[in-house]
């Protein structure tokens, strides 16, 4: 898994093709599928299998709709996507599924010959924090996502095994909030956060509330 998860280089950073989208936050770790039918975009896509298979995830700041043709404005931050899976369709559109590689951030928009619109971005590094503090939040991050497990209707095995499949606390973090968190700004701020233990602490209350909300919470949940 780490080896799928492996960032794109710099080279590859220097000129990185982005697809904007509304409400659309990739985390590393995560999957997204993405249908793709947009002209522009299928040029992306066949780029991107073309090359290094990379691509910016950009989701569409308020009020895109108006210049959605141009260039809209998007968050700063984006995920980083490598396409692990593709079919071209018959009539030219392809199904596509994205795995989240990592974080980066805009450093400007670069002027392109190409249909889409392409940028170039820097690795968003995690900040150094308290290791020992950092893995005392994980094991109780695998402990609650084990309670979780017990009381979802389907996918505990999967979140028991995605839980132990990172040995960082703060990808581990990323992994299972791009599972579980589905808002789109929790999300982007998840993104944003350069901090694991911001990130891990969230992930921990946000398993934490899907507890109560599935089993009676008599027991305190931490």
């Amino acid at each position: 898994m780490h080896d799928m998860l492996s960032p794109p280089d710099h080279d590859t950073l220097a000129n990185l093709p982005i697809f904007p989208l509304a409400n659309c936050v990739l985390l590393p770790g995560g999957l997204l599928p993405l249908h793709v039918f947009e002209p522009r975009y299928r040029e992306l896509t066949r780029d991107c299998l073309a090359g290094h298979h990379f691509m910016g995830i950009a989701r569409l700041r308020p009020g895109f709709e108006t210049t959605y043709h141009g260039r809209p404005p998007v968050y700063e931050r984006i995920g980083v996507g490598k396409i692990i899976c593709s079919e071209e369709l018959p009539d030219g559109r392809f199904a596509l599924l994205l795995r989240g590689v990592a974080r980066v951030e805009i450093a400007r928009e670069l002027e392109t010959q190409r249909a889409y619109r392409m940028v170039e971005a820097k690795i968003l590094a995690d900040t150094i924090h308290d290791q020992n503090d950092a893995f005392d939040h994980h094991r109780e991050l695998v402990k609650l996502c084990d309670r979780l497990a017990e009381v979802i209707d389907a996918g505990g095995p999967q979140l028991r095994d995605l839980v132990r499949a990172f040995e960082s606390p703060g990808m581990c973090a990323d992994a299972i909030a791009a599972a579980l968190v589905m808002d789109a700004d929790a999300r982007q701020e998840l993104l944003d956060a350069v901090d694991p233990m911001v990130r891990i602490q969230r992930t921990l209350g946000h398993v934490s509330h899907m507890l109560c909300e599935l089993a009676p919470c008599d027991e305190a949940v931490n």
